[in-house]
């Protein structure tokens, strides 16, 4: 009897069928339609040129599968490739598939990211090389209190609960911006104005790299509409924050503010709060932090913490591995888009 021999490659638009026959097999459910699959696997992007789904086959059937999150991780004189692997999918008739596709991503970069993922994610990494790289938490601040009312996905008797405790936070937070602070959507050719304050290492934190080249690929995505808005101070360009909108919830997925005031990080969340309440139907305002000073601005303006998220690396040689804590937001995972039907955390 011939013995078939498992093999990894890239996957293609034509596997696409197959992937989401994995994704119902094994009960993951991670934005299938065919236009965010191609988006997360297939469209082009300037700052990655390599590919962004891969498969493993046993013959004609693919048996595994999982996508990257691709970046760069700097810190010190030190720049390495880093990726988050996502939509990560293995039968579990086909054992060591998920491992094996796993170490062959792994050779492509200097070094993997986790942050979060399910019980089963985490309890696999520590055996396959995993260390931890800090910690990060997932804030809320109520915006529209009276949507989770509204909300199917809330069992009935904890509708009530919540929504007199998102009053109580709305009621007690911050709502209004200084004057001299300015917001500035940007599209297009606009995009080169957050160059001079796209993230940079600081305090000993490593972070992820940000580019003007990324931020076309994010504001193409299909899944959840997304905005980039410049904080503006006189004329000049302080900050930046994005901002998507899933079902009942806006996410602040990434942000950075060119100062060491802890004030002027806090005028910048207050920004994204103002435009965030333009989303008539949106019950809160979400964001994921690993660095004290956002942190800090974040529960300044009325967030609460709500969980703690593990973030772990595992790297090819000692001297490729990020100091921890490692600055981490939405947009370094698929945080950012992910999402079923009403993703509340109040």
């Amino acid at each position: 009897m011939t013995k078939v021999v498992r093999s990894i490659r890239p996957s293609t638009p034509a596997d696409a069928p197959a992937i989401v026959a994995l994704f119902d097999e094994t009960g993951q459910s991670p934005n299938a339609e065919p236009q965010h699959l191609h988006w997360k696997y297939w469209q082009a992007r300037a700052d990655w040129p390599g590919p962004r789904s891969f498969v493993v086959s046993n013959g004609s059937e693919l048996i595994a599968h999982a996508a990257v999150v691709p970046g760069v991780c700097v810190w010190e004189s030190r720049r390495v490739r880093m990726i988050q692997m996502i939509d990560w999918v293995a039968r579990r008739a086909e054992p060591g598939a998920g491992v094996a596709l796993l170490k062959h991503i792994g050779q492509q970069v200097e070094v993997l990211l986790s942050i979060g993922g399910g019980a089963e994610t985490r309890r696999i990494l520590p055996h396959v090389g995993f260390k931890s790289a800090g910690r990060a938490w997932g804030y809320v601040r109520a915006l529209r209190p009276s949507r989770l009312l509204q909300s199917d996905a809330i069992p009935g008797w904890r509708r009530w609960p919540r929504f007199a405790r998102s009053v109580a936070w709305t009621l007690a937070a911050p709502t209004q911006r200084t004057a001299d602070w300015a917001i500035r959507r940007l599209v297009g050719e606009d995009i080169q104005r957050i160059t001079p304050v796209l993230p940079v290492p600081a305090r000993g934190m490593a972070v992820l790299e940000r580019s003007v080249e990324l931020f076309p690929y994010v504001l193409s995505c299909p899944i959840v509409p997304t905005a980039l808005y410049a904080v503006e101070r006189s004329g000049i360009t302080r900050g930046y924050f994005l901002l998507t909108h899933a079902p009942g919830q806006v996410r602040l997925a990434d942000c950075r503010m060119n100062s060491e005031d802890a004030a002027d990080w806090r005028a910048m969340i207050l920004c994204a709060i103002e435009q965030a309440m333009q989303d008539v139907h949106a019950a809160e305002l979400v964001s994921v932090a690993s660095d004290p000073m956002l942190g800090a601005a974040l529960e300044g303006c009325g967030f609460h913490a709500r969980f703690e998220i593990p973030v772990q690396v595992r790297s090819r040689s000692s001297d490729s591995m990020p100091p921890a804590p490692l600055r981490v937001q939405m947009l370094d995972s698929d945080a950012f888009f992910l999402h079923g039907r009403d993703n509340f955390w109040a």
